[in-house]
């Protein structure tokens, strides 16, 4: 190709051949330049192929690359780098099969027809080969991501599934993703390839910035990963490949971490999974899974929903319901009050039709479980015909009853104060009973000053029960700041360090809004004890946390033997200086009885607290309970 300005100091550049006005010549010339690439050796070849991977991620949609064949050059310029090591070594031309690959994936990611042009084009085999780690970690990065994207599509998912390897090197590479690039990347800096380096902070430099850049990528790498493997896991014949226990029960902690929270990692693949009968039977007989898959669904975050529809398909299967009932009926009580959760409407009258059928079914004698679990469908029953009733009520009875159920509380209110927290507790249960169900608001706060008292008591599943359903009441859903925080707690004591950090960020962004003096943060300050806790747990759910003890952690004063490796870090939370926060943090929240309006939203339930159980808890995180319980005494308190 002729050079087409005398001022480029490159023989057909590209960027020369994209300025040409000439429409005919500018496509000819692009044909010609993909068609040659591939087999020049010129230096400052990176420089277009870095200007190509600019384009496809503004305008991934935009024909006219691939119809000029990009796909077949980006594909011969991966297999250049896989099989020529002195060319990939020379210039920048190590670049070339990352960007290469990105390129492919881009362009495959919002259309059929392109991710069709570049199955014909030849883009699998050289993918394969990176995703096979014939590089390094970083290309296998974007051709996992290529790949799921090609696996996407009705019309070009056989071709993926025609290489057979690339399912199992895709679950491999998902339960290995975080050990390979924290012992190949975040271990050791002075071992770090330097292009590594300039990919993750794309000039912007810093070993800090390198380390944050890195944490992104690796949680990226697990759940692209994973998105490629739910597209094989809609088909039943690979669900015996994928239904492995020791790939299944590491599923719920594959979570992506703070910097990938939006996306539905491991517990995504779990719903899949479960929506097919050969697959809830090896889920069902991972009671790990299920004690997870129950404790996330009582957590604020995304994945709620695909937790409770996973819990919901167990309960429905004859052949599955007896591994799981027991377990699942608590947590899926607790949630029968939700109303909408995104896009699921009626979600709670969902739960209760679901469990209102295990307790007929039972009559049949298809199925059984414990006289504990019948008690609490029952009383979840209940409640609901309860709210029937009242909706015939006089209204005058209605309020008798919401007066009654006020002194009750206010008892219970003057019994925490004075230290008498079993007795407040009682006494907040006997409010419950009394409170008519559509004032929502009064439940609220009752189910939270309950969940409180057992944080106290050491009840920690208790109040987990508690505090959920007060988030479950709550408008807008899970946004009740101190049932946020006494929840983050009661996870912290149970040493369940993800729930307990989504939880306590909550509770952190609520106060930064509310209007409430006893919670907004002053000077946008966090709170003493809420920093703390989040500390406590980014490192306790740190992304490398399991590689960090595997390859060597380091132990971290104070923090009772806890290992982990590069600490994580926590400067944007490092505002709070306790100067800020008065007695200790008792000025944070007040004392000041909330006023609580009536709601006659149109919604049920009322039950009795889960299971108690006496957890052990060291002397310093006991101390710090009480701390925060100090700062925030029972809601309403005169």
């Amino acid at each position: 190709m002729d050079k087409v300005s005398s001022d480029c100091p490159y023989p057909g550049c590209f960027f020369c051949v994209m300025k040409e006005g000439n429409p005919s010549k500018r496509r000819a010339s692009i044909l010609k330049f993909f068609r040659e690439l591939p087999a020049q050796d010129d230096d400052g070849q990176v420089l277009p192929i870095s200007g190509l991977w600019n384009t496809a991620m503004a305008h991934p949609n935009d024909p006219e690359f691939i119809e000029l064949g990009i796909f077949e050059c980006m594909a011969a310029l991966i297999w250049k780098g896989l099989k020529n090591r002195r060319w990939l070594s020379h210039d920048q031309n190590i670049y070339i099969p990352y960007y290469a690959a990105h390129i492919i994936g881009s362009y495959t990611m919002n259309m059929e027809e392109f991710a069709a042009s570049a199955v014909h084009a030849g883009v699998i085999p050289p993918l394969v080969e990176l995703l096979r780690g014939r590089l390094t970690w970083v290309e296998q990065r974007v051709a996992v991501r290529a790949l799921g994207h090609l696996a996407t599509y009705a019309s070009t998912f056989p071709a993926v599934t025609s290489h057979g390897e690339i399912l199992e090197l895709s679950i491999q590479l998902a339960m290995s993703s975080l050990e390979i690039v924290y012992s190949h990347f975040y271990q050791y800096v002075d071992r770090r390839l330097s292009y590594h380096c300039d990919l993750l902070t794309r000039g912007m430099g810093g070993v800090e910035m390198e380390s944050r850049k890195a944490e992104e990528w690796a949680s990226q790498l697990q759940c692209w990963s994973l998105q490629l493997i739910n597209c094989f896991a809609f088909k039943p014949e690979f669900l015996p490949t994928i239904c492995k226990p020791e790939f299944l029960t590491k599923l719920p902690g594959m979570w992506g971490g703070l910097v990938n929270e939006n996306s539905p990692a491991g517990i995504g693949l779990l719903r899949t999974i479960c929506h097919h009968k050969l697959g809830r039977g090896p889920v069902a007989g991972c009671p790990s899974i299920i004690e997870s898959l129950c404790n996330i669904s009582r957590s604020s975050d995304d994945w709620q929903y695909m937790t409770i529809d996973c819990l919901l398909w167990l309960l429905q299967d004859p052949s599955t319901f007896h591994k799981v009932v027991d377990k699942a009926v608590p947590a899926l009580v607790d949630l029968a009050e939700i109303t909408t959760l995104g896009d699921h409407k009626k979600l709670g009258d969902s739960i209760v039709n679901v469990l209102e059928e295990c307790v007929q079914s039972q009559g049949t004698g298809r199925n059984s479980f414990s006289n504990r679990t019948k008690e609490l469908i029952e009383e979840l029953l209940n409640s609901r015909q309860r709210l029937k009733w009242e909706k015939n009520m006089p209204k005058e009875d209605l309020h008798i009853k919401q007066a009654a159920a006020l002194v009750v509380k206010l008892e219970g209110n003057s019994l925490f104060s004075s230290g008498n927290i079993s007795g407040a507790a009682s006494k907040y249960s006997e409010a419950l009973a009394l409170s008519p169900m559509r004032s929502k608001k009064e439940r609220v706060v009752l189910y939270s000053n309950r969940a409180q008292c057992h944080l106290l008591l050491q009840q920690p599943l208790t109040a987990i029960s508690d505090a959920t359903r007060a988030l479950c009441l709550h408008n807008p859903l899970n946004r009740h700041a101190k049932s946020l925080w006494r929840r983050a707690q009661a996870y912290d004591m149970l040493g369940f360090a993800k729930e307990s950090l989504l939880d306590a960020i909550l509770f952190i962004n609520e106060c930064s809004q509310s209007n409430d003096p006893d919670l907004s943060l002053r000077q946008n300050k966090v709170p003493d004890y809420a920093e703390r806790l989040v500390k406590k747990q980014m490192r306790a759910a740190w992304l490398f946390r399991e590689a960090a003890i595997k390859h060597g952690g380091v132990h971290c004063e104070g923090d009772a033997g806890d290992i982990f490796g590069r600490e994580t870090d926590d400067s944007e939370w490092e505002t709070a200086s306790e100067s800020d926060i008065g007695n200790d943090g008792r000025d944070e929240m007040g004392n000041e009885e909330e006023e609580e309006d009536d709601d006659d939203d149109d919604d049920d339930s009322e039950w009795k607290n889960n299971d108690e159980r006496k957890e052990k808890y060291d002397k310093s995180s006991i101390k710090d309970l009480k701390h925060g319980y100090n700062v925030q005494l029972a809601e309403d308190e005169p």
